[in-house]
């Protein structure tokens, strides 16, 4: 169901509070504010806007330091009184260079719990070669089920030539990232890429196995010259 911003219950400052997503991983990147204005600026233009109530003023998010989110769908609640923002985010949310700007635990709680939500393993237990297989999984779960809201989902929509289009730019991005400084850019883009390339094999049809297979050989081809 569609929503217009006049159907947004704002407050008595002009104000809703914005929750943004990260479309692909569901992670939460920032809380902020939106008038009507940064509202209709938001889904016109297919980027976030949003109500600095510290200036008073709009401000679009990487204007000055291009760490831009592309907006892949809005929500209103039930009282119409927040929204969720959907987006792609072009680099860190937080003004401190972390990903999201929930990087803080409470004393007591923290990684142990995240690893237990996440089944009691995190990446570096598990190994790069189980976190690639449990992804192309959930990859080829959102495939066969679309389940809406799912950016992943939206890829498959679009089709074949839109994820050939975010692997083209994810290849540059990580080439950009790599001639910098910044390894934490460089590691981040990489893992955009490898997720985007894992889609474009399902969509393909073409298995991690395959991929393993065709690895080997090469290995095994260039040891016996």
């Amino acid at each position: 169901m569609s929503f217009k911003p006049e159907d947004v219950r704002f407050d008595e400052r002009g104000l809703v509070p914005a929750i943004v997503q990260d479309a692909r991983t569901r992670e939460v990147l920032t809380l902020a504010y939106m008038n009507e204005e940064s509202l209709r600026r938001t889904l016109a233009e297919g980027e976030t806007w949003f109500w600095s109530r510290s200036r008073s003023e709009l401000w679009h998010k990487g204007a000055t330091s291009g760490n831009t989110q592309r907006v892949v769908s809005v929500r209103l609640d039930c009282d119409a009184d927040a929204v969720i923002v959907l987006v792609e985010p072009r680099g860190p949310a937080c003004h401190t260079g972390a990903t999201s700007c929930f990087h803080q635990d409470s004393d007591g709680l923290g990684s142990s719990n995240a690893r237990a939500d996440a089944g009691g393993a995190s990446a570096s237990d598990e190994g790069i070669g189980a976190v690639l297989e449990n992804l192309y999984e959930v990859i080829e779960g959102r495939r066969r089920e679309m389940p809406e809201g799912s950016y992943t989902t939206y890829l498959f929509e679009k089709g074949l030539n839109k994820i050939l289009k975010k692997v083209g730019e994810e290849s540059a991005e990580t080439i950009i990232a790599a001639k910098d400084e910044d390894l934490g850019a460089l590691t981040s883009e990489t893992a955009d890429l490898v997720y985007h390339l894992l889609v474009l094999l399902v969509k393909r049809g073409v298995k991690l196995e395959d991929l393993g297979r065709e690895l080997a050989r090469r290995r095994k081809g260039k040891g016996s010259e």
